[in-house]
C-alpha cells in the first residue's frame, strides 16, 4: 500500500519547499494521510485482513504523534495544515 512516485512528488511540492522535501513535518503528514486514506479503503473492502488493520493503526499513531509535535513547535502552521487535508472535522 505504498504510494506512487509521483504522488510523493506533488505532495512535496505542495506542501513543502521543493519536490524533494519529503522530511518537512508537513509533508510527512500529508504522506501519512494519503497512505492512511489507500489503507482505509482496502480494510473496508477485505474486512478479515487483520495485519493490514495493524498497519493502518501503526500509522494513524504515528500521524498523531507527529501532529502533536507540529501542534507545540508551529501552531498557526498546524491550524492550517490541518484545514488543508480535511482532518479534525
Amino acid at each position: 500500500m505504498s504510494l506512487q512516485k509521483d504522488q510523493i512528488v506533488f505532495l512535496a511540492q505542495k506542501f513543502g519547499k521543493n519536490n524533494k522535501d519529503t522530511g518537512a513535518v508537513e509533508v510527512q503528514i500529508a504522506l501519512l494521510t494519503e497512505r492512511i486514506k489507500t489503507l482505509t479503503e482496502h480494510c473496508k473492502q477485505f474486512k478479515k485482513d487483520c495485519s493490514g488493520r495493524r498497519g493502518l493503526l501503526i500509522l494513524v499513531g504515528k500521524r498523531r504523534r507527529i501532529l502533536k509535535y507540529m501542534q507545540r513547535i508551529n501552531l498557526e502552521g498546524y491550524r492550517a495544515l490541518i484545514k488543508e487535508l480535511g482532518l479534525r472535522k
